[in-house]
């Protein structure tokens, strides 16, 4: 048996050698009948359909009915034991598959991808779970054949079957069998199998058309240019692997998977670039470090030499070259030449120097006195929308990547000198997230306060501060997501202080005072995150929502200063925000802490703590989202009152957002039309004079004058 830095090839077992007893592996005793068959599967290709995956074979039963089958909609299906029905032991009187209870997925079953699945039987019910979740559960009415079952699964395996050996090609990962007490959840996240990927974020030199092909220009040595793409190693969940591994890249047809021919010139097709030299892509494999490797090739062959047919570039481990799993596949690639006229309807890929989930957000200018103001522009949320044709891999730097660098830094950062690291290593995920908890607005700041207007930015640049002045420049100039990457590397190293002059520089710089508290809280919201997601994680990249659950809560209050609870609304409000089901990834993790932290860094104010814990009236219902507030104040008569109004948290603005944490009132206006205002970030920070309570400035607004109440469903 081979061992290839800890991947071991008996952990990837093919389908057609795959046989499943159900012996106790720790005291040699047969199971009763109850159990739970766990595995990771990847289905490379099916001839045809209807097929079976997985059949039970019994010495005492001529034929081999399924056990596991993929029907001719793609379906896979789960049949009870055949000991399970009398019926089933007379070879003369079969029972047609559509008259024996199953359970289906609703939906194909997919290809080409790591599913987990789990079969649970017992003597009273079965149930087919389906990447953690259960997709469907079936009781038992029919008679069993008790003798039969009082031997329980002694002579029963599954395998399978022999004449589908050719016809279904797939391989299996972690095989289980579970005996009641353990979790089909625990096995499902406890050892992913592993996957190979484009990083699509890293593409550069590449025109995407609106056909979904990319065109890289190519043909002779004085016209091709270089393109790069990087390859990454990542578990079923997204989450990279550290392997050391080599892969390689090929170019192919992208109509029939055939390798391209050499040019005319006999040069091969793909070119790797090495310190300026060009190799055959074939020879120079690329080493992955860190579960990521970085190719620079160039394209000698033109589409247009062969029959303007398209190419694909193939990378594949080659030691391992027998896992369809461990390749992967770019898009159809039309290589054009220099004086070509690119085609208009077509976008340049270049490498992004961070994700695009945080949108620009309003930075409207901040009252100069400390009274109540609602601002007048209104908050225009963005709502759950389809995702984009085309995921694209987030490069986002995550909290616990920084363990090493926390430590390192409280020693140094008082002398720490500050660089901008350009080459991060990135965190990716491969998940479709279902909804974009992010700001869409971009509307233009106009800060008329006037410490901002009148001060001389000559006096800011005489200020000693470790951080340079092109780092403000630039963090003054980006968008939310270049925010977001610098502010997670300055929050490491620098103090408070230090934090505090960068906030204020930026407020100086560009004119606007809303930045100043995201940065402000940058450290301790980093720093937490990564102590939260370590002390859950362990050495994982990803855990149970349900163990999830109870550290957020405790970490909830202890930021917010307070003893009320977030309830089971607030808990699954998180989870949209997380983007995240059964199973929590790092990147879902910093998702929803970087909503979460600056809400209850809010709540922990003076000002809102007191509304926040009373309970009668509910000045603030727990987390809602847009959608139930204006549910809420439309009523199932109709509007409500003009002036009722609700307080919510808009769930779209995350840190580094400028409105993250802000409280926004949405109401009903005199003309019997919703509408969302925010509230003062400013205002909501500072505490209100002894006379005054936030609660009695809301109710004097003359907008407000009543507040509703959020009626949840059971």
């Amino acid at each position: 048996m081979s061992d290839f830095s800890g991947m071991e090839e008996r952990d990837y077992v093919s389908l057609r050698n795959l046989k499943v007893d159900f012996t106790r592996e720790d005291d040699g005793e047969e199971g009763d009948g109850c159990f739970a068959l766990c595995f990771w599967i990847y289905i490379d290709g099916c001839a045809s359909f209807p097929s079976s995956v997985l059949v039970q074979k019994h010495p005492d039963v001529a034929c081999n009915p399924p056990f596991l089958y993929l029907d001719d909609e793609k379906k896979m299906k789960l049949f009870p034991l055949l000991f399970m029905y009398k019926e089933a032991l007379n070879p003369d009187n079969l029972i047609p598959l559509t008259e024996v209870l199953s359970i289906s997925t609703e939906t194909e079953f997919p290809m080409k991808k790591w599913v987990h699945v789990g079969c649970e039987v017992s003597m009273d019910f079965m149930r087919l779970h389906v990447d953690g979740e259960i997709v469907g559960e079936n009781p038992f009415t029919c008679s069993f054949n008790k003798d039969l079952h009082e031997k329980g699964l002694k002579n029963i395996c599954l395998a399978c079957p022999d004449e589908n050996k050719d016809k279904l090609h797939g391989y299996v990962h972690g095989l289980g069998v579970l005996f009641r007490e353990q979790s089909i959840k625990n096995h499902y996240v406890k050892d992913p199998p592993l996957q190979l990927a484009i990083d699509h974020s890293s593409a550069s030199e590449i025109e995407e058309g609106s056909d979904s092909v990319w065109s890289i220009v190519g043909g002779k040595a004085s016209c091709r240019r270089i393109f790069s793409l990087d390859i990454v190693l990542l578990d079923a969940f997204g989450g990279p692997v550290s392997k050391e591994l080599e892969a390689v890249a090929s170019l192919l047809y992208a109509d029939n998977g055939v390798p391209v021919e050499n040019t005319t010139d006999s040069e091969p097709p793909l070119l790797m670039n090495c310190d300026g030299i060009e190799y055959a892509s074939r020879d120079r494999p690329c080493k992955l470090i860190n579960g990521r490797a970085s190719f620079k090739l160039k394209i000698s062959q033109l589409s247009s030499k062969c029959d303007n047919r398209l190419f694909q570039i193939k990378f594949d481990v080659p030691r391992l070259r027998k896992y369809p799993f461990l390749e992967t596949l770019s898009l159809p690639i039309r290589c054009v030449s220099r004086g070509r006229n690119t085609r208009t309807a077509s976008i340049t890929l270049r490498k992004s120097s961070g994700r695009t989930y945080y949108g620009n957000g309003c930075e409207s200018p901040i009252p100069d006195d400390a009274s109540m103001q609602l601002i007048t522009n209104i908050v225009r949320e963005a709502k759950p929308s389809p995702s984009s044709k085309r995921i694209k891999l987030g490069q986002d730097v995550p909290f616990a990547m920084f363990k090493e660098e926390v430590r390192q830094a409280n020693k140094v950062h008082h002398s720490r000198a500050w660089t901008v690291n350009q080459d991060n290593t990135h965190a990716i995920s491969m998940k479709r997230k279902p909804e974009d908890h992010c700001g869409t607005e971009n509307n233009s700041c106009a800060s008329d306060n006037s410490e901002a207007t009148n001060s001389d930015p000559r006096s800011v640049l005489s200020v000693s501060s470790p951080i340079s002045d092109l780092i403000i420049f630039k963090y003054c100039l980006g968008g939310p997501a270049e925010k977001c990457h610098l502010l997670k590397e300055i929050a490491i190293s620098a103090t408070e202080e230090q934090l505090a002059d960068f906030a204020k520089q930026v407020s100086l710089f560009s004119g606007c005072l809303h930045h100043r508290h995201q940065i402000k809280m940058a450290k301790r919201l980093v720093e937490e995150g990564i102590q939260v997601w370590t002390s859950i994680s362990g050495n994982n990249h990803h855990v149970l929502w349900e163990n999830l659950v109870f550290i957020i809560n405790e970490q909830f209050m202890k930021i917010a200063c307070s003893t009320r609870p977030l309830m089971d609304q607030d808990l699954e409000c998180l989870r949209r925000i997380a983007g995240c089901r059964d199973v929590v990834m790092q990147v879902d993790f910093e998702r929803m802490w970087s909503w979460l932290f600056p809400v209850a860094f809010t709540l922990s104010q003076s000002a809102v703590n007191a509304m926040w814990d009373s309970m009668s009236p509910a000045w603030i219902d727990g987390f809602i989202t847009i959608e139930e507030a204006e549910s809420t104040l439309q009523g199932p008569g109709g509007l409500q009152d003009p002036g009722t109004f609700l307080l919510r948290f808009p769930t779209s603005r995350s840190w580094p957002h400028p409105d993250a944490g802000n409280l926004v009132v949405t109401y009903v206006d005199s003309d019997y039309t919703i509408r969302h205002r925010l509230l003062s970030f400013d205002f909501i920070h500072s505490s209100p004079s002894k006379d005054t309570t936030l609660q009695e400035l809301l109710l004097h607004e003359p907008k407000l004058s009543r507040l509703g109440r959020v009626v949840r469903s059971e």
